[in-house]
């Protein structure tokens, strides 16, 4: 850069940028960044609020404006603002659950104090989320350091004062600004309780000039103040009171300013992060920069008359969305030598090798679920340790928070099949030596269960269980249409598992179960050939071996990923033996894949079965097809397009179904099934058969709460139009 004629030795004046807050409005920010990049307007300190601290913290790291675009977009807001795990991490049995309840919430047995209370959100993916991307300024640093200096603020609850970050773990400072009171919980520093700094500077220019600004471009995304007309509901009023807390400071902080940038975002609250509001907000951000271009032309000549064109803005070291350190020493923080050793093997961290930010986060992942960890985190010292070689390494930091609460799920769902039933959900984790969980499930509705779950986590990925049920089923089964029996029977369930390996989206189990089965009532139609006797009291040793793997992107409605499962059993009523002869061997399959075709459009093949050998299976083992979702109303039930309620079949069951998907909107789909089976009593009469075809049209809304819709269908085996009906998760 040339100096003024005449000044080669002055200084060049510095500007400031300063953001306010004002939570999803303050994305319109990126808007004004893109308009001083065009410029080529020098930005040399920048200081922010909230939303603005978020924004005004990227760019000061090394993002420029079409990178903080980027990572804007690429964000879930949904799961960012909550402390859901990361699916890509968690084991199937997590993702299961996660797709199994719409409430949950801690149950606290003991009155006991947390230090991560006080917010409906602990922020753990916020967290994690500037982690990653204010890497690698991941170490407790001067902020005056990074490529342009940085300060942010926020309010401590304690006294009401304001708390200005200079210096520090960045990501904390960040974190910190944007607490909005009783949704996330406080950043506790000491005796600090810091929250979002807008309750005391929504739009810090004092600060600015505190750091040297001499000239300052200031953005507010503040809405106008509502009427009397306008404040009718709770919510409006609520918004009004918080928008008068920000107004504190604003008007002599709007005095100094040099460039006021007024951005209107009327029509968009804090929380409008959906991709629509987005687009409009940065748009409406350039709109309102460029309103002042000649202004933003002037001062950038003013400060640098001989500059012939402008220039961007260059980043002063380009950032990695997973960086890599090399390790020099690593600390566990707030763990116990056992939990410390599991990590280090599960791992396998060594000193000398290297870690990526993916990897460090993934390992926080396992604290959490491994380790039963409320919160977890980690740091890095850059550059701390010499290393033998002359080479500067780091210290990577894992620090664990407290120990997780004993948590309550809630599920409730209904469809025109069972109606309405509803399911709960406790897990009590227990912190011990060897960490373990204990777990009870309850169903209410036609099917009742009660199940308890005990499980160890000793070593890094197997896990040992032991499972007791209670079910009550009333069930009817059909042929070719016509309802040909009703069952209702209790079963008592007691599962041993000593060999569960399961690491992200693999899961393999060996084990061996004990069913017993008191059947009250068999009805049969009217059919002669259908007549047959059920005995009052049965029983089953089943030994097994399952592996389930899924890397699909999404649970109900995948669009990407594949999926395998595929199951060995042998059933017996000795341990050895059924009705005194070879015990009867279950076989099931199933492999289903995905291929995203264009923007809104995929394909998804599937072929599965289930063989069954034995010469007089019992009608409580039979082969089951029907209805929309495997195993939804008996564990061996498969689906089957264009039946609505379930089949029973022959024992040697083939099945291939063909599934157009396409996305109407991000939550929204129509799906087109196409399916045909082939069964019979033995593998010759499999293909000999009358082939059963089957297809149907739905359409769903992928809610939060499980998927909404409806399907209709037709079938050569029912030979009439299908409905079904659905609201909520299936279960």
């Amino acid at each position: 850069m040339q100096p003024v004629l005449g000044q080669e030795n002055a200084p060049r004046k510095k500007v400031a940028l300063v953001l306010s807050g004002g939570g999803a409005k303050g994305l319109a920010h990126i808007g004004v960044l893109k308009v001083l990049e065009r410029a080529g307007m020098p930005i040399d300190i920048i200081t922010g609020t909230s939303m603005g601290g978020l924004i005004g913290g990227l760019y000061a790291c090394g993002n420029d404006a079409a990178r903080i675009d980027s990572i804007v977009r690429s964000q879930d807001w949904t799961t960012v603002f909550s402390d859901k795990d990361d699916l890509r991490y968690q084991t199937l049995k997590e993702r299961e659950q996660h797709n199994t309840y719409v409430f949950s919430t801690t149950l606290k047995l003991k009155k006991k104090r947390s230090r991560l209370g006080g917010g409906f959100i602990i922020g753990k993916n916020v967290g994690k989320m500037l982690q990653t991307f204010t890497a690698p300024y991941n170490d407790s640093i001067d902020f005056n350091t990074l490529p342009i200096p940085f300060a942010c603020v926020a309010t401590d609850l304690v006294d009401n004062s304001e708390l200005v970050f200079h210096s520090g773990l960045l990501s904390e400072a960040m974190r910190a600004t944007m607490s909005i009171p009783g949704v996330f919980a406080p950043v506790r520093k000491g005796d600090k309780v810091l929250v979002d700094g807008g309750l005391r500077n929504n739009y810090p220019t004092d600060v600015a000039k505190e750091m040297g600004a001499d000239y300052i471009i200031g953005v507010s995304v503040a809405n106008k103040e509502k009427t009397a007309e306008q404040l009718s509901t709770t919510a409006e009023i609520l918004l009004q009171i918080v928008h008068f807390n920000t107004m504190n400071k604003m008007e002599e902080n709007m005095a100094i300013t040099d460039i006021p940038i007024k951005v209107d975002t009327e029509g968009y609250s804090t929380a409008s992060f959906t991709t629509s509001a987005v687009d409009s907000l940065i748009r409406r951000g350039e709109e309102a920069a460029m309103e002042h271009w000649d202004e933003i032309i002037a001062l950038k000549e003013k400060l640098m008359p001989l500059e012939a064109m402008p220039k961007p803005l260059a980043v002063v070291e380009p950032l990695s969305d997973n960086p890599s350190y090399k390790i020099g020493q690593l600390r566990f923080e707030n763990m116990s030598a056992s939990d410390e050793h599991f990590l280090r093997t599960k791992f396998r961290l060594r000193e000398g090798d290297s870690i990526s930010t993916e990897w460090a986060n993934l390992i926080t992942v396992s604290m959490r679920l491994d380790l039963f960890y409320q919160s977890a985190g980690f740091h890095v010292e850059k550059d701390a340790v010499d290393m033998p070689d002359g080479s500067k390494a780091s210290t990577i930091v894992f620090v664990a928070g407290e120990p997780k609460p004993n948590k309550m799920n809630l599920g409730i769902r209904f469809d025109n099949e069972e109606m309405v039933a509803v399911q709960g959900n406790i897990t009590f984790p227990l912190r011990k030596r060897l960490p373990m969980q204990f777990e009870v499930m309850v169903r209410m509705g036609k099917r009742i269960k009660v199940e308890a779950n005990w499980e160890m986590h000793p070593t890094t990925f197997i896990h040992p269980s032991v499972t007791l049920a209670f079910l009550r089923n009333d069930i009817n089964l059909y042929e070719y249409g016509t309802r040909s029996y009703n069952i209702t029977y209790n079963q008592f369930n007691a599962t041993v598992t000593p060999f569960t390996f399961h690491v992200r989206n693999f899961h393999f189990r060996i084990g061996a179960a004990f069913d017993y089965y008191y059947n009250y009532n068999l009805l049969l139609d009217q059919v002669k050939e259908h007549y047959m006797e059920m005995p009052k009291h049965e029983h089953f040793i089943n030994y097994f071996a399952k592996v389930d793997y899924n890397s699909e992107n999404d649970w109900h409605f995948p669009t990407r990923g594949s999926r395998f499962y595929a199951k060995y059993g042998y059933f017996t009523d000795n341990f050895v033996k059924l009705n005194d002869e070879v015990g009867m061997r279950e076989i099931t399959g199933m492999w289903r894949t995905n291929f995203d075709i264009g923007k809104n459009f995929s394909i998804q093949p599937m072929f599965y079965g289930r063989l069954l050998h034995y010469k007089d299976t019992p009608i409580i083992l039979s082969n089951i097809m029907g209805g929309e979702w495997s195993g939804h109303y008996i564990d061996q039930q498969l689906p089957f397009a264009g039946v609505g309620h379930i089949e029973l079949q022959w024992d040697k069951l083939l099945a291939a179904r063909l599934q157009l998907q396409y996305n109407i909107k991000s939550n929204s789909v129509v799906l087109l099934r196409f399916a045909a089976a082939q069964d019979g009593d033995k593998y010759k009469e499999v293909f000999k058969s009358k082939t059963m075809l089957g297809s149907t049209l739905s359409y769903y809304y992928n809610a939060p709460a499980g998927p909404i819709g409806c399907s209709f269908g037709y079938s050569n085996v029912t030979k009439k139009i299908g409905f079904y009906f659905n609201l909520g998760f299936v279960f």
